[in-house]
């Protein structure tokens, strides 16, 4: 019930540029970050978010403190272009952040330290200091107001699972587990066009118009739909006799629909697959 809540209140504050910062490169990016520091998974989904949360709050600042300063239509074409640049020089520096800030989250033993990201931003060919990176995460910190502790999709499928094993559904827990962290994984690394397949199916039209793209973003940014499309997929996968009956047992518990729940299946594996047969 308090995810549910959390997932409602966060969507009912959706700010129109959500999911910019989750493009494919950024997130694959994140992901073999972690894969090489020996991070745990939830690692990965918490830095995504971050860095997500982080860079639609800080251009927002940016572009308002800009306005503010702005006199003419020539200066503002000027100064966007070196904030755009700014941005841009920062980024790489940001995501590190996000990713040591993620990892200290874990509470795991296998933090992140200064020495280690710079070592990495060094190889990049970046010459930060260690105050400039202590400064890079106090900036993602206080952009966020020190909230950086939130719920990932993972969160909500290890708890769906958990909710199922509760109500009976006799399954397999640690391949279910570990196909529903790979296909979160994909559908992470996959986000777009996944989300294209189901807003076409939901409009019945190839080209949707940009009020109905719009509309759509609170369905591309429900965690909860995410989870249950996650382990409904992947128990098609690994007990497809089962598939039915959980199906049933994620939508009386979420609420959301059995036919909602069976569509996300379909987009998930139609990207798997790379075929449009069902």
């Amino acid at each position: 019930i308090q995810l549910a809540t959390e997932n409602e209140q966060r969507l009912s504050e959706l700010p129109a540029q959500a999911g910019s910062f989750k493009e494919t490169q950024i997130v694959e990016f994140i992901f073999l970050l972690a894969e090489k520091w020996h991070l745990d998974q939830p690692v990965r989904y918490q830095a995504v978010e971050l860095l997500e949360r982080f860079m639609i709050k800080q251009v927002e600042q940016i572009c308002k403190s800009s306005r503010d300063d702005v006199r003419s239509h020539e200066q503002e074409g000027s100064s966007w272009s070196s904030l755009k640049e700014q941005i841009c020089d920062m980024f790489v520096l940001r995501l590190v952040s996000c990713v040591q800030l993620a990892s200290k989250l874990s509470l795991h033993y296998n933090i992140v330290n200064s020495d280690t990201a710079l070592q990495f931003l060094q190889s990049l060919k970046y010459s930060y200091t260690k105050q400039e990176l202590l400064e890079s995460e106090l900036a993602v910190l206080k952009t966020l107001h020190f909230q950086i502790n939130v719920s990932t999709p993972l969160t909500y499928v290890e708890l769906l699972l958990e909710v199922l094993g509760h109500n009976g559904c006799l399954l397999p827990v640690k391949p279910l587990h570990q196909m529903c962290v790979q296909l979160l994984d994909f559908s992470y690394l996959t986000r777009d066009p996944i989300y294209s397949t189901l807003l076409e199916m939901a409009i019945e039209n190839s080209t949707p118009s940009q009020l109905q793209v719009a509309k759509f973003l609170a369905v591309k940014e429900d965690s909860m739909l995410l989870a249950v499309g996650i382990i409904s997929t992947s128990v098609f996968i690994l007990e497809p006799g089962h598939w039915a009956q959980v199906v049933e047992h994620l939508s009386s518990v979420t609420g959301i629909t059995s036919q909602s729940i069976s569509e996300f299946s379909y987009a998930v594996l139609k990207h798997i697959v790379g075929s449009p047969t069902p």
